[in-house]
């Protein structure tokens, strides 16, 4: 469908669109805060179900070993099966699991119920990208969609935080999951109304071979990433989940290359837009999400801040999120890709290479709230950008190339968690100084090798990209 013909829809036509890609955005965007609403909430959590600190991580591990992990197989699936179905069974077994999460009693009740929550996250989000990128094919809408669709989880990691920090200190934390069974059930009823089931392709084979070995692969590394934190880079258990994972997505990769129908098909991959953007969004996730980290324990423990006002102080990321998505709306319909990505890269490294500045009495006006304002707008540029560029002219590769920008941010938020995490706590051992100063130079010096990373990322992804041509 051209530009043209894009606008010369019929108003009912055109309204059903953007009705559908708000209720799909809306279950989105439960689904991607769910990703950190729980972080503010975990002390409280581990002191009345009496987790140990290893049951602890893995309130955040297993949704994130899952949704990572089966984001591709998710992709596939909706091709499969319509993209109407995956949204809805996506739904439905995401308020299911919140609704166990929120009403267990024990260790094993919450962990199993943040499982479920990742595996309908990764069937969901596929399809809401395939969604997108067919009702809004080309032209001025289509940036308008994809802006939103950047908001939306551009602003979910801000709006995690805010509702984990309000909702325990007003209602407990129960209540940070068991707020998405009614948000599920609104978002469920709309896409009932307004999402056609889409081009199913019932009879079309599934590459299991490769579906197993993407998803292991995937879990595996996200699981030895996770364990740094805890164990170290030079341990048995670490070393043997890197190893492990990087052999099983070796082994995915070369099957891809001989498989009749593979999962991930070479074409969606060697795409240099698509390439770029997969790259850009890998590198954002490193820094970005090592950073809210940093700065959330900053917040909270040197600052001293409660649940809430940590909470809030993460606002401004949203607004800056909301003006970048409109710089990349206005560009991203005939602009170059690299007048977006590149940028959106260097804007996070400064927000970054800011946090290097990082002193025990630094303030959040002062210093914080200038690097959650680089943070937001060079999230927007990429995020925006990448989710428009990956299922661009992707045919029936739509869900599976959107699932990829997503699997491209799983892997770089554990990579980003656990190679800056141990960055800030090996310089903070070394660090002469009181243990508040010397956890703040710590976060400090990690900040400044993430920007350095997003500096030379930004080089690669232009070298990538090219003149722009595929």
């Amino acid at each position: 469908m051209s530009a043209a013909t894009a606008t010369a829809l019929p108003a009912a036509t055109d309204r059903r669109r953007w009705q559908a890609l708000g209720w799909a955005a809306t279950g989105q965007l439960m689904i991607a805060a769910d990703a950190t609403i729980m972080n503010i909430a975990l002390p409280t959590v581990q002191r009345d179900l009496a987790l140990s600190p290893a049951q602890t991580q893995w309130v955040v591990t297993a949704f994130a070993l899952c949704y990572g992990g089966f984001l591709l197989l998710g992709g596939r699936l909706s091709a499969r099966w319509g993209r109407r179905r995956c949204l809805l069974a996506g739904l439905g077994v995401f308020a299911a699991a919140s609704l166990l999460g929120g009403l267990a009693q024990g260790p094993a009740m919450i962990i199993s119920a943040r499982a479920l929550q990742g595996l309908a996250g990764a069937l969901f989000t596929p399809s809401v990208l395939a969604l997108i990128g067919t009702a809004f094919p080309a032209g001025t809408d289509r940036a308008r969609a994809f802006g939103r669709y950047g908001t939306i989880m551009g602003s979910s990691t801000g709006v995690g935080l805010l509702l984990g920090g309000v909702l325990t200190d007003l209602a407990g934390w129960r209540w940070s999951l068991l707020v998405a069974v009614p948000i599920a059930a609104l978002a469920a009823a709309g896409i009932l109304r307004t999402v056609d089931d889409g081009p199913g392709h019932g009879d079309a084979p599934v590459d299991l071979v490769g579906a197993v070995l993407a998803t292991a692969g995937l879990m595996t590394l996200v699981y030895g990433f996770s364990r740094v934190e805890a164990a170290g880079w030079d341990t048995p258990s670490t070393l043997g989940a890197l190893a492990a994972g990087t052999v099983l997505l070796a082994a995915f990769v070369a099957t891809q290359r001989r498989a009749a129908h593979p999962l991930l098909p070479a074409r969606v991959v060697l795409d240099r837009r698509r390439g770029g953007a997969y790259l850009a969004v890998l590198a954002m996730a490193v820094g970005n999400f090592a950073a809210f980290f940093l700065l959330t324990f900053h917040l909270q423990d040197v600052l001293g801040f409660p649940p809430v006002l940590a909470g809030l102080a993460f606002l401004p990321y949203t607004v800056a999120i909301v003006v970048g998505v409109r710089v990349a709306r206005r560009l991203l319909a005939d602009a170059p890709v690299r007048w977006l990505l590149v940028p959106g890269l260097l804007a996070t490294a400064a927000g970054l290479a800011l946090l290097g500045l990082l002193r025990p009495d630094s303030t959040y006006p002062s210093l914080l709230l200038p690097v959650i304002v680089l943070l937001g707008l060079g999230n927007a540029l990429v995020l925006a950008t990448a989710n428009s560029v990956a299922t661009q002219d992707a045919g029936p590769d739509a869900g599976v190339a959107g699932a990829a920008v997503m699997t491209a941010m799983q892997v770089g938020s554990s990579l980003g968690v656990a190679l800056l995490g141990s960055v800030a706590a090996a310089v903070t051992d070394g660090h002469a100084g009181t243990p508040t100063e010397a956890t703040v130079h710590g976060y400090a010096v990690a900040g400044l090798v993430a920007a350095g990373m997003l500096a030379v990322a930004g080089v690669i992804v232009r070298a990538v990209l090219g003149s722009g041509r595929r």
